[in-house]
């Protein structure tokens, strides 16, 4: 494959742009500083994933800060902890507090001078609406789990993506879907036939973290490490 082939960049937001994992960690310390013994990060993580996942399966149309303020719940009680709804609340409402990964800003800012840049994410637009302003660019569409109804890795949500794109005359072979999570996105972009970029965030840490066990290898057509990387690899096909 070469980048310079593609017109639109649609980007996953939560642990691709948005560093959510280490947002998550911070905003359940609440609950995981009373754990004993204490549980190791990506235990933690892992935790959510399967809370996170199973609640977005079982209430699809819910709002994804009322998705994370049931995650709070079921995960104290895992924990045999007590907590109160206000908390899990407050817990919902975080993501606003989750911080851009440091390199989001910059490399988004110099894509948009080559790219229609386009989201895809499992969130509500107000909790997007507070981490767009931490990414510095406009975006030519945004997409949420609000407006589909419905979570990804479900197909609802890329046949919605592609559908709308569709109306602004962009054709899939035009697309290239970057994100982080192979269970999220990576599956379901092969079975569309997307082509697929994977930025790899966690690429010195072993395990799937916030997200679940994709279950099978997805195949991917370039990996980078970081949106950085990713940059330096548009940079390197200019200049081929």
């Amino acid at each position: 494959m070469r980048l310079t082939d593609y017109k639109v960049l649609t980007f996953d937001c939560y642990g691709t742009l948005i560093d959510w994992e280490s947002g998550m960690i911070r905003a359940l310390e609440p609950l995981t500083s009373c754990l004993t013994p204490a549980l190791g990060r990506d235990a933690i993580l892992e935790a959510h994933a399967r809370h996170e996942s199973s609640q977005q399966r079982q209430t699809p149309a819910k709002l994804y800060r009322d998705v994370l303020a049931t995650v709070y719940r079921r995960l104290a009680e895992d924990w045999g902890l007590a907590t109160s709804w206000e908390d899990c609340v407050a817990y919902g409402r975080s993501v606003e507090d989750w911080p851009a990964f440091d390199d989001t800003a910059q490399a988004l800012r110099y894509l948009k001078g080559f790219y229609k840049l386009v989201i895809l994410s499992n969130v509500d637009n107000a909790s997007f609406a507070a981490s767009q302003r931490k990414l510095g660019v406009a975006f030519d569409a945004i997409y949420t789990a609000e407006d589909i109804g419905s979570y990804k890795p479900a197909a609802a949500n890329f046949a919605y993506m592609l559908e709308k794109l569709g109306t602004l005359g962009i054709a899939k072979a035009d697309v290239l879907h970057t994100a982080e999570s192979l269970f999220h996105d990576h599956v379901p972009a092969n079975e569309f036939g997307l082509a697929s970029c994977w930025i790899h965030r966690r690429h010195e840490i072993e395990g799937y973290g916030a997200t679940m066990n994709p279950g099978r290898m997805p195949r991917i057509d370039l990996r980078c490490t970081s949106m950085a990387d990713l940059v330096r690899a548009h940079q390197e096909a200019l200049r081929a």
